[in-house]
């Protein structure tokens, strides 16, 4: 007998599933909670997976390295804000499997390099914190997931050389940048939240006040472009991914905001804060400096991990 081929509604009906296992972690600052189907970009994406009876890939930019600014952070490398957050990306896709076999997978797409001559952090720091994120994934067996940079893509060329490739290539011109930004409400408040961090992690400026925020005013714009072209670089690599993100996203757009840990806003990542590790066994993220007033400084293979209120 001729084998029958399945519904291409169980396709769909299996995405909604997976849809859902997200939607207690979408990054937004919609209000109102809503159901899979108004995400019908990400539905066709994964659907498309589960039709070949492949696993599903999602595509995370970020990881880039951490703020300079020593009152935010630990240091320089990966601490339990990220090794938390890796463990849940990780686990997300265990709990995929469970219903869909073939499971799923997360690239992180560290983009350290792509604009770190913009935020003031050295290239072999950036190196530094993408080496041991790989070293993390492998000593804390999370299989599921691996790391994407631009090393990968242009290989030993100097990192200015590879900046300028990428921005020449896929940045959006600034013109149209600063248009996007006067009409659409989601890219103002990009823009707002990157020169805020901007703000915020210069540790170490000696003019006025306005005067850095005007400086950071321009330079956020340099960040959304580069960070723009790093999202078309990812694309053009991994084009049937499903693409995540880590900044908030509207209800419907083709990306989808996923909150990695417990945090006071919708901007705050591992990367711009400590990690506090609550009396009621929970964590948070927030600026070093808060955290130290709150618990103790916890040491773990010698680095400076986290904050403990217990």
């Amino acid at each position: 007998m001729p084998l029958t081929t399945a519904p291409d509604t169980l396709p769909t009906s299996i995405a909604t599933e997976i849809l859902n296992l997200l939607l207690p972690h979408h990054r937004t600052t919609d209000r109102v909670p809503v159901p899979a189907e108004a995400f019908p970009h990400q539905l066709r994406r994964i659907s498309a997976f589960v039709r070949d009876g492949a696993p599903v890939v999602f595509t995370l930019p970020g990881f880039p390295c951490k703020s300079p600014n020593p009152a935010k952070v630990l240091g320089h490398l990966p601490d339990e804000g990220e090794r938390l957050s890796l463990t849940f990306l990780n686990t997300l896709c265990g709990e995929i499997e469970r219903i869909y076999p073939p499971g799923a997978r997360v690239i992180i797409c560290s983009d350290g390099h792509v604009f770190g001559d913009l935020i003031g952090v050295p290239d072999d720091h950036i190196d530094a914190y993408a080496d041991d994120l790989r070293t993390q994934i492998g000593r804390m067996d999370l299989h599921r997931l691996s790391v994407f940079d631009l090393r990968d893509v242009l290989s030993d060329l100097p990192h200015d050389t590879k900046r300028t490739h990428i921005h020449e290539r896929y940045a959006p011109a600034l013109e149209a940048l600063r248009a996007e930004t006067r009409a659409d409400d989601q890219a103002l408040a990009l823009y707002r939240g990157i020169t805020r961090f901007l703000v915020e992690d210069t540790a170490d400026w000696t003019g006025t006040r306005s005067a850095l925020q005007r400086a950071c005013r321009q330079r956020a714009y340099g960040v959304i472009q580069r960070s723009r072209a790093w999202g078309a670089l990812v694309a053009e690599h991994h084009p049937r991914a499903v693409r995540l993100s880590i900044h908030p996203q509207p209800v419907g757009s083709p990306k989808f905001g996923i909150r990695l840990l417990d945090a006071p806003d919708a901007w705050t990542t591992p990367w711009h804060s400590a990690a506090l590790h609550r009396t009621d066994g929970s964590w948070t993220l927030m600026p070093r400096a808060e955290a130290a007033g709150r618990g103790r400084l916890v040491q773990r293979d010698g680095r400076d991990s986290h904050f403990d209120q217990s």
